[in-house]
């Protein structure tokens, strides 16, 4: 295992289950759906913040963010942001070993947005 993978969390994400989207083709997902939209900051971050009618589930919190993450439904797609992509990411491969069929990340997280 290189440094960089554990670093980074393990090797690469399933490309048929993970998906990284810009910011233009992300608002095109989101926008007018009921979709499974969930903000990993911190809720301070959040407060500061959101993106429309996203979930707060803060990936510092261990057990608190498996918890409110299995209330979700695991055969619907689940988009996610962080404040730049990393915890994002991170957060993807989580829900992934949760049973999650499809993770969608924006790129650049929040702050791009």
């Amino acid at each position: 295992m290189s440094f960089l993978s554990l670093l980074f969390g393990g090797g690469a994400l399933d490309p048929d289950k993970f998906e990284v989207l810009d910011k233009n083709a992300f608002k095109a997902a989101i926008r007018n759906k009921k979709v499974q939209l969930v903000d990993v900051r911190t809720a301070g971050e959040y407060r500061t913040g959101h993106i429309g009618k996203a979930i707060n589930i803060d990936f510092f919190q261990g057990s608190d963010f498996k918890s409110s993450f299995e209330k979700l439904d695991k055969d619907k797609p689940v988009y996610l942001y962080c404040r730049s992509g990393s915890r994002s990411r991170k957060a993807a491969r989580k829900v992934l070993d949760m049973g999650f069929e499809k993770v969608y990340d924006l790129q650049g997280g929040y702050m791009q947005w």
